[in-house]
């Protein structure tokens, strides 16, 4: 059988959420199912590292996707024309984009479908991409998989597709991430905060991450507690993001942009405690990291994130300044509530692994091909 992939987020150094998704899947879909054909369509030049297996055949079609409109050229024209010409039998999409215009079997993963509650958190054009095509590519899909119940059930009751054709594939995190020796933890902390202990946000910088109430809970945490304990944001920029800037410039926050995985294991393990608090996730990598990396975790008490975290987290409501510093002032005075968080983190986050995902995912995809 021959799988058609859409791989335009396999990008070197720069793999966020959904690209790790793909990264992870692919892998070891491929490596576990030599007997079938992977043509890897890129939408510009690849890197070698991503052909897993003598199975995985790439093909270049431009133009790269770096706007709605090209989004639109790339599915709409560029997929079926190239589709006519490989004859597969599937097309697999791990990051919710499909193309109306083929005739192929389709499966997409729509991991979360935000932007149908919190529009105004994209820019006009990909706003009207998301909330016109999206409904549509769930239609059109033989099969859709997500990453949690709540996402099934969201993409259910928003979009009217049976759940009967909804599958939950959970993320998973990479094995590296693992607690750190005390002189490592240390020698990070030297690297990054002068040596003081630190809070870590993890992710793009994205009205979506609430990154100003989780920076205005830190301001206040720093006035009502005497202690040295810095903020430590990872991620880049993406939307507009102005808002934030006068509480980027606390001399307390330090920004590192985006971390290589290697430097990232590192500056994770060292951390006081993980603190995300979005308005909405589809899943939240990040949380299963810091529990199998011995780190506790305070994130929002909506969406997929109680699903994930289960009792292993301290939540708050994103919405609430006070209770996001009062959450952080727990975990920066009750070493015991860390230990206990940190013991039963490490148990929750055997719960997601990326063996299992991709073993859920071939499930769902070969198992459409051979039936």
């Amino acid at each position: 059988m021959i799988i058609a992939v859409n791989c335009r987020l396999l990008l070197k150094n720069q793999l966020e959420g959904i690209g790790w998704f793909a990264y992870e899947t692919l892998k070891r879909i491929t490596r576990d199912h030599p007997e079938h054909q992977f043509i890897f369509i890129f939408d510009r030049p690849y890197d070698p590292g991503f052909i897993f297996g003598d199975n995985v055949q790439p093909v270049v079609a431009g133009p790269p996707t770096r706007h709605p409109l090209l989004w639109y050229i790339w599915f709409e024209w560029r997929i079926p024309r190239l589709l006519r010409k490989l004859h597969p039998d599937l097309f697999f999409s791990p990051d919710g984009f499909l193309s109306l215009r083929i005739p192929v079997r389709s499966i997409t993963v729509i991991h979360d479908i935000n932007f149908a509650h919190r529009p105004k958190d994209l820019p006009w054009w990909p706003r009207i991409y998301y909330n016109f095509f999206f409904p549509r590519f769930a239609g059109k899909a033989e099969k859709i998989l997500t990453v949690s119940e709540y996402s099934k059930q969201d993409i259910h009751k928003t979009y009217h597709i049976p759940e009967s054709r909804i599958r939950v594939v959970y993320n998973g995190a990479h094995e590296k991430y693992r607690p750190l020796p005390e002189e490592e933890i240390q020698k990070v902390r030297d690297h990054y905060s002068g040596g003081t202990p630190y809070f870590i946000f993890i992710g793009s910088l994205h009205p979506r991450k609430n990154l100003i109430n989780l920076l205005k809970a830190f301001q206040l945490f720093c006035k009502q507690l005497k202690s040295e304990i810095k903020m430590v944001i990872v991620g880049e920029q993406m939307w507009h993001t102005s808002s934030a800037k006068q509480y980027l410039k606390n001399e307390r926050v330090i920004r590192t942009g985006r971390l290589e995985p290697g430097q990232l294991r590192q500056v994770l393990g060292a951390a006081l405690a993980l603190t995300f608090v979005p308005w909405f996730e589809g899943f939240g990598i990040p949380v299963v990291e810091a529990m199998q990396a011995g780190v506790p975790v305070l994130t929002s008490h909506v969406t997929s994130l109680p699903e994930v975290g289960g009792d292993a987290v301290l939540y708050a409501d994103p919405g609430s300044v006070e209770e996001i510093t009062a959450q952080m002032k727990k975990l920066a005075t009750k070493p015991e509530l860390r230990r206990n968080l940190i013991e039963k983190g490490l148990k929750q986050a055997g719960n997601f692994s990326w063996d299992e995902t991709a073993k859920r995912v071939s499930e769902e995809v070969i198992k459409e091909l051979e039936g």
